[in-house]
């Protein structure tokens, strides 16, 4: 079934729903930031959120109220420093507790990488030497029938959805990122289903160097969205607002600022 072109509200409405396991991948470039906010703005509760590496979009997921558990391995704000809506949950339960499940950066890609690969674990050397398997459940010794070697086992994801944003789509539904990119491929092939925002669609995707096109079969609904990833940046389409990442840090420590934000910049914005 080839990918379909959808307004993001109904696509998110369709494809997130009240409990899911949702990833939305992407390393410092290409975040799902306009995804997320749709998230918050249809109130979706009680998710398990996935991410290599938590930033923005998940502290505002976070305060506003949407998960219940998170799974990562670092978390913080890039180059500023703490999630604050997420040490806030962490450690009094605003808006609402928050369980987490914590690996390395290595552990969670191997996770992805089995799950789109249709295995039910991965295996890795990374905890060697840490603690985390003393504090994770889902990390578990396991010896290697040919050398005798213990390793350590990790389970794959089990995603409902992953969200993704992407430079460009075409009318078929195909889809090419390029830049700097992290999981995302891994992720969408990992999940039941996927959503991508786009910058725009095109009648044909020009080949780039080094780019990723993930077919229309891989992809159950694209959305168009100019400047979704902001204030990440999209190559070739915008750049990082560093300013926004600064000004999050005061927004963020503060709870009753937050609300106002979020009242303001999500709740009061109209959907792409």
């Amino acid at each position: 079934m080839n990918a379909r072109h959808l307004p993001l509200a109904d696509a998110v409405a369709e494809l997130v729903h009240d409990g899911d396991t949702i990833a939305l991948e992407g390393f410092t470039h290409l975040i799902p930031m306009a995804a997320g906010h749709e998230i918050i703005r249809q109130r979706r509760r009680d998710l398990t959120l996935v991410r290599m590496t938590p930033d923005l979009v998940y502290d505002q997921l976070i305060g506003a109220g949407c998960a219940s558990r998170l799974i990562f391995s670092w978390g913080g704000n890039p180059g500023v420093g703490s999630l604050h809506r997420f040490r806030d949950a962490i450690q009094r339960g605003w808006p609402a507790p928050l369980q987490i499940e914590e690996h390395s950066h290595a552990g969670m890609a191997n996770r992805y990488v089995a799950a789109a690969s249709g295995l039910p674990f991965a295996v890795l050397r990374g905890y060697a030497g840490t603690d985390l398997i003393g504090q994770t459940e889902t990390i578990k010794p396991i010896t290697c029938p040919f050398t005798g070697e213990v390793l350590a086992a990790v389970p794959a994801l089990d995603l409902d959805t992953t969200i993704i944003h992407a430079q460009q789509a075409d009318r078929a539904g195909n889809v090419q990122l390029w830049g700097i990119v992290g999981i995302q491929k891994e992720a969408v092939l990992a999940a039941r289903r996927s959503l991508v925002t786009v910058e725009e669609v095109v009648d044909e995707l020009t080949p780039r160097p080094g780019a990723i096109v993930l077919p229309s079969w891989s992809i159950t609904a694209i959305a168009t969205a100019p400047g979704g990833a902001h204030p990440s940046y999209a190559q070739g389409y915008s750049d990082r607002d560093n300013g926004y990442y600064r000004a999050w840090d005061a927004i963020s420590r503060d709870r009753d600022a937050f609300t106002a934000w979020l009242d303001a910049e999500v709740y009061g914005a109209v959907s792409r």
